[in-house]
């Protein structure tokens, strides 16, 4: 036991010994701790969203659903959908302001932090960089605004514009440009006037930057980012094109860029389109052949993109009660996949030690899905499961199988046991780090 230990204590130092040196070096870069910790601004908003969109999908399927033999809780699931349908979108109001606005919240908590790096006014530079992206991310068009890029999808262009405005304002810090004004006039007078010169360069160059995008690309620039972001070509239809696409996903997440969103048309399509073949099969009596199935997307992103749920449970009994805290918070939103209060309330971006488990835990559980429903240890899916339903129920709904529950516990044990020694030497720097503060 004690050399078990021992052994355990000997890979977690020398993981240490080799990452540590360079994620201390890219912790202290002043603009990726920025984006870290102004992503850390929308942590509560991440949070409470994503428990009204769990509640605004109940796990059950309809069409599988026969009221004359259900039991009371299949019942109970049925009226709470009827009246989620029926309400869908009262029901998620509050994560379309809440989530459906992460990027313009990020923007600021972005530039403001990054103003703080700086010594600059940060409420007044998190202002203008909200402004700005509002004048860049939301076209009017007849008289309406598009909301597509104020979430998720937005975040990567909130990175480039909370950095940026600011390192403008600093620019005209630096070299003193500003407007002279008479000692009589009082401080908060010549603080506003020094502020329109700033806030007017940043509107004029980033909006006039997106001005030309239209004109040269008939795109904004958001459309643009999106456009070289997103797979040109579907090659989701094997496994080798699968493991390419989740892997460029994650990576982009590691990013701060919502790498799910840009690869879900193409794996949700395909599988959607391969689990109803089975379902053809299976209507006919034949046998279910077609394995990159919708349950290859769901196992991808099982606990949420990274297959973070084991993190999760090792978070939850960490000795650092930050950990502790954001693990219990992120526990229920997890076991529905959704898990951006761990990827940026951790963070995992721009965390080149939790990073390497990000990556690899994906790629073991879609190796060990895809052979062991090949050789029949779990069955295929052939119904198309409601999204953000808990993974067991998930599990069950797509194939009607108990095993396949089984095997999505399994998946889960397997994430805490790769996710281990990564977490246990980010545990050990940040302990280390508190205790030199004290």
């Amino acid at each position: 036991m004690k050399n078990s230990a021992n052994a355990k204590e000997s890979i977690v130092n020398r993981l240490n010994d080799v990452l540590s040196p360079f994620a201390n070096k890219i912790g202290n870069q002043r603009h990726l701790k920025a984006v870290s910790t102004g992503m850390m601004f929308g942590l509560p908003f991440i949070v409470i969203g994503s428990f009204f969109l769990i509640f605004a999908n109940p796990p059950i399927n309809m069409e599988q659903y026969d009221p004359a033999h259900a039991g009371l809780f299949m019942k109970f699931l049925a009226v709470w959908k009827d009246f989620a349908v029926a309400n869908y979108d009262m029901i998620t109001a509050p994560y379309n302001l809440t989530m459906g606005i992460i990027g313009l919240i990020s923007v600021f908590g972005i530039a403001y932090s990054l103003s703080n790096e700086y010594k600059l006014n940060a409420a007044m530079n998190g202002m203008v960089s909200m402004v700005t992206y509002l004048l860049v991310c939301t076209p009017v068009k007849e008289g309406t605004i598009s909301l597509a890029y104020l979430g998720t999808n937005g975040l990567f262009v909130a990175i480039i514009l909370g950095l940026l405005v600011v390192e403008v304002s600093r620019f005209f810090e630096v070299k003193n440009i500003k407007i002279s004004l008479p000692d009589t006039v009082p401080p908060m007078v010549v603080t506003f006037i020094n502020t329109l010169i700033p806030l007017l360069t940043n509107i004029v160059l980033f909006y006039g930057l997106n001005l030309v995008f239209l004109g040269l690309i008939d795109q904004t620039f958001p459309d643009a980012v999106m456009s070289v972001l997103t797979p040109a070509v579907n090659i989701a239809g094997s496994l080798g094109g699968l493991l390419l696409i989740v892997t460029l996903g994650n990576v982009l997440w590691l990013f701060g860029i919502n790498g799910s969103s840009i690869i879900f048309p193409i794996v949700f399509t395909l599988g959607v389109a391969q689990t109803g073949l089975n379902a053809e099969q299976a209507a006919n009596g034949e046998a279910m052949t077609h394995l990159m199935n919708l349950q290859m997307f769901r196992i991808s992103v099982l606990g949420g993109a990274g297959n973070t749920l084991g993190l999760v449970l090792l978070m939850m009994f960490s000795k650092v009660p930050q950990y502790r805290t954001i693990g219990k918070l992120s526990f229920v939103p997890g076991i529905c996949s959704i898990n951006e209060p761990v990827i940026f309330g951790l963070p995992i971006v721009f965390n080149p030690i939790l990073g390497i488990p990000f990556l690899i835990m994906p790629v073991i559980s879609l190796f060990l899905t895809y052979f062991a429903q090949k050789i029949g240890m779990i069955s295929l899916g052939f119904i198309v499961d409601p999204s953000f339903t808990p993974f067991f129920a998930q599990a069950y709904l797509a194939t009607m199988d108990w095993r396949n529950i089984v095997f999505y516990v399994f998946l889960v044990v397997l994430s805490m046991v790769v996710y281990y020694p990564f977490f246990k030497v980010f545990e050990k720097n940040q302990t280390k780090l508190v205790d030199e503060v004290l």
